[in-house]
């Protein structure tokens, strides 16, 4: 019998797959993304030092949201001197609210 298996089994091995081969540094922190059911969420994190720097949320899940949510990011790497990260999509399809808020982020200066 063939078994198929769900996203929720799917998403954990998906996740794995991507964070081996990112790593953020002091210098180029990692850019973690989540999307919640009611919110979206961004942190950096200095995986060699094993710190997050700060992290920043916005209620919605659209894109409105996610152009919201890069502003607020775009104000953190300004405190922080931050001008290149690495982008963690957490596992998500690389289109609608993630293509959305990369896409702001780079319009306002952050290489990604």
């Amino acid at each position: 019998m063939i078994t198929k298996f769900t996203t929720k089994q799917r998403k954990p091995k998906r996740v794995a797959r991507i964070r081996a081969k990112i790593r953020g540094t002091e210098k180029r922190p990692r850019l973690s993304f989540y999307r919640s059911s009611y919110a979206l969420y961004a942190q950096s994190i200095d995986d060699d030092g094993k710190k997050t720097a700060w992290g920043v949320s916005v209620k919605g899940k659209n894109k409105k949201a996610a152009e919201e949510l890069a502003v607020k990011v775009l104000e953190k790497t300004k405190e922080h001197k931050t001008h290149t990260m690495v982008f963690d999509r957490g596992g998500y399809k690389y289109h609608g609210v993630v293509l959305t808020f990369v896409s702001a982020l780079r319009n306002g200066g952050i290489k990604i």
